[in-house]
């Protein structure tokens, strides 16, 4: 990886362009560049990163309403684009940037809610569910309990143990993961688990197990068995403008997320966890604490 010139973007028809001032890297961008991903999001070499990215508007496209130059924003870029980890992006899905964020927690914010409420939304979750978060303390997973919370629901949430007073802190019963997981969870949930959200991957047999249907689990990790389990690999990789399909099954984004975490996080309901922030030109360094899986919160860069 590395950082280089490249011609300046500019804002189209229902877009906005911002001067970044954060944007968030995620797991899966480690992944797409390692080439576990090639078979479900294949990518043209070489590839622009970063989807999801707060600044300051400085260009308005046509056709855009409710938005101005200098307002502050935090939003995702077109998923067949990227490029969001730079000094300009383009956003096609943005909202007001929340007075309780701060730069770096509204860099990596989009792309956690976006992915939080595709999967919650697909299993329906609502008042009165149990959900369990596997991989609860990462980047999506943190955001996916609180959204889950503000839902109603009663979230179990694995980590490693030194997380466990950080899960309780953001509403969820924490567990470990690894052997013995599903009488673990039994144990924690007197009326059974509702549905699952997997973050981490490499568990399905025992997260079907827990909620006693394929079709109740949800993965977002690149476990490439899923399909033979019956289980949704979850990802938001649509076709691009051409039409032509850059990955196999995407769902359709939910960029509806966005408004909801405004508002939740002016109430004081959702917070971003950040558990680094590197200047652009460490981007590498950042890719490499990302492959460590033990970062805590959202990685983000600053500009």
């Amino acid at each position: 990886m590395h950082v280089a010139e490249v011609e300046e973007p500019h804002a189209g028809p229902g877009e906005i362009r911002i001067t970044v001032r954060a944007s968030g890297l995620s797991t899966g961008e480690t992944l797409i560049r390692s080439g576990a991903l090639r078979d479900v999001v294949p990518v043209t070499l070489p590839h622009r990163t970063g989807m999801e990215a707060a600044g300051v508007v400085d260009e308005v496209g046509d056709g855009v309403t409710g938005v101005g130059v200098g307002d502050e924003v935090f939003g995702m870029t077109d998923p067949s684009a990227r490029g969001a980890n730079a000094d300009y992006a383009v956003l096609v899905a943005w909202a007001p940037r929340p007075a309780a964020w701060s730069w770096e927690e509204a860099g990596g914010a989009a792309g956690g809610v976006e992915t939080a409420t595709r999967v919650l939304d697909r299993l329906a979750v609502g008042a009165g569910h149990t959900v369990l978060v596997q991989g609860a303390a990462g980047g999506v997973g943190t955001i996916a309990v609180q959204l889950a919370v503000a839902r109603g629901a009663a979230v179990i949430g694995t980590a490693s143990e030194h997380n466990h007073d950080f899960l309780r802190s953001l509403g969820a019963v924490p567990t470990t993961y690894g052997p013995g997981l599903a009488g673990r969870v039994r144990g924690l949930a007197a009326n059974g688990v509702d549905a699952v959200f997997d973050c981490a991957g490499g568990a399905l047999p025992d997260l079907i197990e827990i909620v006693g249907d394929a079709a109740r689990v949800v993965t977002i990790a690149a476990d490439l068995t899923a399909a033979a389990h019956g289980v949704h690999l979850s990802h938001g990789a649509p076709a691009d403008r051409t039409g032509t399909a850059l990955g196999a099954g995407a769902d359709p984004l939910a960029v509806h997320g966005l408004a909801t975490a405004v508002t939740l996080a002016d109430a004081g309901r959702l917070r971003v966890p950040v558990a680094a922030a590197f200047p652009l030109d460490e981007i590498a360094a950042a890719h490499e604490l990302s492959e460590t899986r033990h970062a805590r919160g959202k990685i983000v860069l600053v500009h």
